[in-house]
């Protein structure tokens, strides 16, 4: 361990992290460096935000507000029909290491999503999740000191969800391999940088349940070497205090997957078309990016076209699929059947001529097509209201299987978002009952099936500390994601934001608030450029429909 560290305040941000995940493995001996922090210190449940997603959570996370503030909602942000991949622009409130900056304090911020393009800081920020595989970084060319002090750094795993010419087993190695990368680059930037406050994401920890539906073992591995490479990091520069923070949790789904077009059609509020473009298809776009074509939209090719135009008459791809599968020819399907084609062939909802629908389901809420808001909208202005609420009505009485309700909560978004950027946020916020059903925006027949994932994102996540300033003996039992920015900054002795929504947890001493300068808006274009090679990212982890 070192004699002494210029490192006041280390955040390590474990995606999905949580306390029944952690409890586990901590009975097991599995993670001792993470078990030390939150044992020896003080940890507890983290109440994530609606939604509890990683496009939205972490921004909610570093910034301190709730989305209504900062602008984020989702993967994609959506300009009536049309759309964009999220990016640090999406976001327009001041991060932690800009108001640490504004202090005179220094930064190194490395992998957390959403970060792309950075802030120029006096520190240095390499952004993750998100980003393109080669982000644009503060300062310029840091990514390439990085590379050439450790022969290597990625953002992404070499192959793509889905694929199956590796086996499980590289497919882990592959994400130990990135885990490494993380602790290794950010103990790198920190030797070169000595900055008062470090933040370090790993993502794994959330993919490893995407990918591999919760299979016990490959997550015990992933988080046993992320628990290797935290250990190296506190060994190495011993900071003086430690934060660990989620931005939601994570378990098992146990109900059905609820289709809610499927529900909104059968109300009357959807319509459908066969053939359409739908919603972004990634596949095609990650095969052209491969091949060396510059692409920041899908648009289908011929034989996509073709299989749009079968639908028209009934062809659809389900009905393809479902003879193929019948008899045992369902693997040969899947090798003819690129995605595209899938979603070309398939029954789409037609967002011009609905009433509502949901758009992307880690939105968790419907939409409305409002006149004079949407290109087409057919929601008269004046009757969004009433048809607003007789859509939640309709949506709450919406019951499972079990007899229960699908849904804990149907409320208007006012009820969630609050700012200058509420406008971006769904009509009509839907969260599930106990985060048990999965839902789904895809059209498939029924309103109710077999869960796409059967485990996913919940509300829990966590939060502990260990350190000086740390009041071990402090509750945690209210503490939410708006908390986490604040009590870093008064970690830091810094005053917090008069704007954000969290205040200091009672672990350390509470700076007071003040007021910093609004948020200033850059231009994207840094971010823009290569958003198309994002997209596929997308598709991998299976975020959107």
């Amino acid at each position: 361990m070192t004699e002494h560290s210029d490192l006041d305040v280390l955040l390590i941000g474990i995606d999905a992290g949580c306390l029944p995940v952690f409890d586990r493995l901590n009975d097991e001996g599995r993670i001792p460096n993470l078990a030390s922090i939150y044992e020896d210190g003080v940890a507890g449940p983290l109440e994530s935000q609606i939604p509890p997603w990683t496009p939205s959570a972490w921004p909610s996370l570093y910034t301190g507000v709730n989305p209504g503030k900062h602008g984020a909602y989702s993967f994609v942000s959506f300009d009536g029909y049309d759309w964009e991949v999220v990016s640090r622009d999406h976001v327009r409130e001041h991060s932690i290491w800009e108001l640490l900056d504004d202090r005179g304090k220094s930064s190194v911020v490395l992998n957390v999503p959403v970060t792309a393009p950075p802030a120029e800081i006096d520190g240095a920020v390499v952004p993750g999740f998100i980003g393109p595989e080669d982000p644009p970084c503060h300062p310029e060319g840091v990514i390439d000191d990085i590379k050439e002090a450790l022969g290597e750094y990625r953002v992404y795993p070499k192959y793509t969800r889905g694929e199956t010419d590796l086996s499980d087993a590289e497919k882990l190695e592959e994400y130990h391999e990135l885990v490494r990368l993380r602790r290794r680059a950010f103990s790198y930037l920190l030797d070169e940088y000595e900055p008062d406050f470090g933040f370090v994401q790993f993502q794994k920890t959330d993919t490893v349940f995407h990918e591999f539906l919760g299979d016990e073992s490959a997550v015990n591995e992933v988080y046993e070497t992320t628990d290797e490479e935290i250990g190296k990091l506190l060994d190495d520069h011993d900071p003086d205090t430690v934060i660990v923070a989620s931005d939601h949790g994570m378990g098992p789904y146990e109900k059905e997957e609820f289709r809610v077009n499927e529900y909104l059609r059968d109300e009357g509020y959807v319509e459908t078309v066969k053939g359409g473009k739908g919603m972004p298809s990634w596949n095609p776009i990650r095969q052209g990016l491969r091949e060396g074509e510059d692409e920041t939209s899908w648009e289908p090719n011929m034989i996509e076209r073709i299989a749009a135009t079968a639908a028209k008459f009934g062809l659809t791809a389900n009905r393809v699929g479902a003879g193929l599968r019948h008899v045992g020819l369902e693997e040969i399907a899947k090798q003819y059947a690129p995605n595209g084609v899938v979603r070309t062939a398939n029954e789409q909802v037609d967002f011009r001529s609905s009433i509502a629908y949901m758009r992307a389901r880690t939105e968790l809420g419907v939409r409305l097509n409002v006149e004079g808001r949407e290109p087409e909208g057919v929601v008269p202005e004046a009757d969004y209201e009433s048809v607003r609420q007789e859509i939640i009505e309709s949506l709450r009485d919406a019951t499972a299987p079990d007899g229960g309700p699908v849904f804990e909560t149907v409320a208007p978004r006012e009820d969630y978002f609050e700012g200058p950027y509420d406008a971006g946020a769904v009509d009509i916020v839907t969260v599930p009952r106990d985060f048990d059903h999965f839902l789904s925006a895809q059209l498939l027949g029924d309103h109710f099936g077999e869960p796409a994932e059967p485990w996913n994102h919940k509300l829990e996540g966590i939060v502990a500390a260990t350190g000086e300033g740390i009041d071990e003996s402090a509750s945690l039992d209210d503490a939410h994601l708006f908390d986490v920015a604040p009590t870093v900054l008064g970690a830091l002795g810094v005053p917090y934001s008069d704007r954000m929504d969290g205040t200091p947890l009672p672990i350390v001493d509470d700076p007071g608030s003040t007021a910093y300068d609004a948020y200033e808006e850059e231009s994207a274009a840094a971010a823009t450029a290569d958003d198309s090679a994002v997209e596929g990212r997308l598709s991998d982890l299976g975020y959107l429909d």
